[in-house]
This record gives C-alpha cells, structure tokens and sequence, in this order.
C-alpha cells in the first residue's frame, strides 16, 4: 500500500468503515427469519426456500468475478484505481438500488422478483467487502491492521446477533408473535423493513461521501491469469446450472424420483466445483504458465475450504427454522425462533471476540485469564440482548456448556491455526452427530454449537492457504473471497436432501463440510512443511 508505514489509525474513518460490516451481519443473519416467512407464505418446499441464500451467496462470486474480468479485460485493478472509498460508496449504492427493488418485487408477490432483489443487494456487499477489508487495514500502521479487522469483525458479530430479533419485530410486530399476530403479518411488513434499510444505507452513503478518508492504493502490479480465469468461468456454468436446478425446474413435490433427481444435481454441482478446483492445480502442476496464485496448491485446498465453510455456516442456521417446527425439537413457528437464530450468530460473535484477545499484547497470564472470561462476556451480550428485547432466555442459559468446550479447545489449539482448524473441525463433526443422534435441547444445542466451531475457521482457513503466495498472495485473497459462493450451494443440497428425506437427517450435510477442514488441516500442514514453511509461526488473526 502507497500509505505510511508508521500511522495513526483515522479513527473517524474507521467508525464510518465498522458501520458496514455491522450491516453486513444484520442483513445475513436476518435470512435466518426471513427464510421460514418465505416458505409458510408462499408455499415453498425447503430446497426453494433455500435459493434466498443461493441469490445472497451467489452474488458475492458474480460480484467478485465480474470485477476480477473486467480487470483482466482492461489489463488493470479497477478497484485499485478508483480507490477503495469510492468502491465502498459505490457498492452501498448498489445495495441501495436492492433494498428499493424489493418493494416492487413484494408487491408483485413473486418470489423469483424478490430473489432478484437480493441478489442486487448482496452484489453491492460483495463490491463493499472487496473493498474494505483493505481498506480496514489501510486506515493506519500496518503492525495494527489485525486489530481493526477484529474489531470490524466484531461488530459484524454484533450485526449477526441483533438482526434476527430486530426482522422478527419488524415483520410479526414483537420479538414474541401470538398465532393472531402471525396470521396478520403480511409482505407489507417486509416493505418496512427495506425502506428503513434503503434509507440506512443511504445515510451509511452520505457519512462516507463526506468523511475525510486517505486515498489508498496497491503497488502492485496487476497480473492476468488466463488459465486460472478458464476455472472461475467454468465454476461460473456450475452456479448457472445451481439456479436452473433449484428454480426453474418443475417443481414435482409429489414425485420421490423428482426430489432425488434435484438432490443428485445439487450433489453433482458441489463435486462439479471441486472438480474443476483439483483439476486445475494439477494442470498447474505440470505448467505454472498462466495460472498465478492457483498454482499453489495451499490456495486451491483453501478455496474449498472457504466454499465448505461458508456454506456449513450459512446452511445450519437456514434450515433452522424449519428444524424448530419438528415437535421433537419443541414445535416452534417462524414468528418465536429469533432468539434461537440470534444464539447461533451469537455464538460467531463468542468464538470471534475470543480470538480477538490473540492481537493484544496482554502478558501470558492475563491473557488466559481473557480466554476464559471473555467467551462468557459475549455470551452474556447475547443473552442480554434477547431480555431486553422481550425473548425468554431461560431455555439458553445450558448453552454455557457449549462455551466452555470452545474455551478448552482453544487452549488445545495453542492459537496455532492448523492445529485450531484440525480440533474446531473434529468439534464439528462430533457436534452435528450429537445432533443427529438427539432430539430435544441436546440436539438443538449440539447444532447450534456449530456457530461457536465456524466462528474462528475462517482466519484459519485465510491464513494458512495465503501463506507462501508471496506477490500472489492479493490474487489468492480474491480468489478466496470468490468461495463465498458456497453459500450459494450448500443450503440449497441440505435443502432438497430435508425434501426428499427429513429436515433432523439433512443434517448429515453440515458433517461433511466439517469432516473438510479435518483433511484441509492436515493437509495444507504437510504441503507447508515441504515448502520449508514454518506453520506453528503462522498469523490467524481477524476474522470474516
């Protein structure tokens, strides 16, 4: 970066900056509500009520993949020369042209014209998070960018754990809707809710127009990779395929063998992308020519790292909803699970503070002191957000068990990122087998545990598949970022899996992404160590 290496952090511009992510948050653990709503009103089955998160998720790969050609085309950054305040700005604008777009797609009562709509609004985020993420870091010394992405990252956890309640509000009148009150809830409601957002990120707009923010840009010079743009265009064809599949086929609710067949594509397209994945580091292999940071063989098993780990995150709460209407897992109906949803985000905002403590220079035993303390504190947040917003949170109070193994597993981990991504994974999977295995709050708490297991993958994953890039490492970042698409297609698999099964045995889905970062974790640690790389020195601070 073309700034000063010894800075004050511009503590204005990132007050401005923390906004963003906050929203970000508020907006993505909203679908968590917004989800179930959808499928009781329109008569969805739980693969179709899934495409919210497919047009959500998937417009963050389109996103990035179109500047990313643009880029090549051009021959170079576009984000880098316009700077990252104006593509924050125009991403928000983005946004905004999404959130007023989704008052005539509710008024239509069409449910492709509101996926539409989310997909405008999330293409914005995708623009804003390219952009400030380092733009975050640029906002003052370098030595000190760690900490403000945690703290954005943070705030960001704060978004996933008070979005919930404030849509349920929004949408039903009360965090604790009667049966009357559901019935009467309509689309207008939904219409509130993203007028309020329009104008929100409208103002968001406004500060950062006028705010006085450094002007930042990358030295680095721009690369093109035409073999590795071959790859994403062919990843691209499969997210092509995900929407006809999910959508634009007849929907044969009837038929087993139509349910199947979804399933079998679904299933297909997730192999399809690591297909072409694995396909094109071996190519790299055997010729670097062309291929720039995919021939690195830590990024490509990072990329599906970040496809399964987004799409495990995203599916676990989005098929919640449906999950909480099982009797055995109490009978709830989408207007009295916000603060079950609100628990699963918080617990992302438990795991993220905690590893916040690693980036502040506390003496030894202060800092286990934090470890311990600190996951109870965020805990506390959560629970204290859901009284004051009317929620009955005598039922959440068992869950600090759940804290308490996180806390343990990070002194095992030792804040060494493979060995935190090996022990997280092996929770994951023992979690969502407890859940499989249980009804009741044991199962309920087993799958929402795997909030606090993804809280911390994410810098995990980031690191140790940047590691080693050298002048590639921005363009592994970008292609990292891409992999967000798993949350595209990863719901939408358990969801037609719900359909053709049951939503309680769907939830084999999440075992396998977790199962993922086992082998990823091992893996990438053998591949580091050939490459003369130390892993047990290797950064994972910040978070996504």
């Amino acid at each position: 970066m073309n700034q000063p290496t010894n800075q004050k952090t511009n503590g204005g511009a990132l007050a401005t900056l923390v906004l963003v992510f906050f929203f970000w948050g508020f907006l993505a653990a909203s679908n968590g509500i917004f989800i179930p709503f959808c499928k009781s009103h329109f008569g969805l089955n739980q693969l179709q009520s899934q495409l919210i998160d497919s047009s959500f998720y998937g417009a963050y790969f389109i996103g990035s993949l179109v500047l990313y050609l643009a880029s090549t085309r051009i021959g170079y950054d576009i984000l880098n020369k316009i700077g990252y305040k104006k593509g924050i700005i125009y991403g928000l604008l983005i946004s905004i042209i999404g959130a007023c777009c989704m008052i005539p797609a509710v008024q239509s009562g069409q449910y492709a014209l509101i996926l539409g709509a989310f997909f405008i609004i999330a293409l914005g985020f995708s623009l804003q998070q390219t952009a400030a993420n380092p733009f975050a870091i640029a906002l003052g010394s370098p030595a000190t960018g760690a900490h403000r992405l945690s703290l954005a990252g943070g705030v960001n956890s704060l978004g996933t754990t008070i979005g919930p309640i404030i849509v349920t509000l929004v949408i039903f009148g009360t965090v604790a809707a009667t049966d009357e009150q559901k019935a009467n809830a309509s689309l207008g409601s939904i219409n509130t809710l993203y007028i309020i957002l329009a104008a929100v990120f409208l103002l968001v707009t406004g500060i950062f127009a006028i705010a006085k923010m450094p002007r930042v840009n990358s030295d680095e010079p721009f690369e093109t990779t035409s073999k590795a743009t071959r790859a994403m265009l062919g990843i691209t064809g499969v997210v092509a395929a995900a929407i006809v599949v999910g959508y634009f086929l007849p929907d044969e609710s009837a038929s087993a063998n139509a349910k199947l067949y979804k399933f079998i594509l679904l299933l297909a397209i997730v192999i399809g992308v690591i297909g072409i994945l694995v396909s094109a580091n071996k190519s790299a292999e055997r010729n670097h020519d062309g291929w720039g940071a995919m021939k690195y063989p830590q990024l490509v098993l990072g990329m599906i790292g970040i496809f399964m780990y987004v799409g495990v995150e995203v599916t676990i709460q989005s098929n919640l909803g449906a999950l909480l209407k099982l009797d055995s897992f109490g009978g709830y109906d989408e207007s009295k699970i916000s603060h079950f949803v609100s628990l699963y985000w918080g617990s992302l905002m438990i795991g993220r503070w905690t590893s916040a403590i690693t980036v502040f220079n506390f003496k030894p035993g202060v800092k286990k002191i934090m470890t311990v303390v600190v996951p109870f504190v965020a805990f506390g947040v959560v629970l204290l957000v859901n009284h004051i917003s009317g929620n009955n949170v005598s039922d959440l109070y068992m869950y600090a068990i759940c804290v308490a193994v996180l806390i343990v597993a990070n002194f095992i981990a030792e804040e060494k990122p493979a060995k935190l991504l090996l022990v997280l994974g092996v929770l994951g999977v023992i979690a969502m087998l407890v859940g499989l295995s249980f009804t009741g709050r044991v199962g309920l708490y087993a799958f929402l545990s795997g909030g606090l297991v993804c809280s911390i993958m994410w810098p995990s994953i980031f690191a140790l598949a940047v590691t080693g890039l050298g002048k590639y490492t921005s363009q592994g970042s970008a292609f990292l970022i891409m992999m967000i698409l798993g949350g595209a297609i990863i719901p939408p698999l358990q969801g037609s899996l719900a359909d053709m099964l049951d939503i309680h045995t769907s939830y084999i889905v999440p075992v396998f992404c977790f199962a993922y970062m086992i082998f990823f974790a091992w893996k990438v640690s053998q591949i580091l160590k050939k490459q003369g790389i130390d892993i047990n020195n290797i950064s994972s601070e910040g978070g996504h």
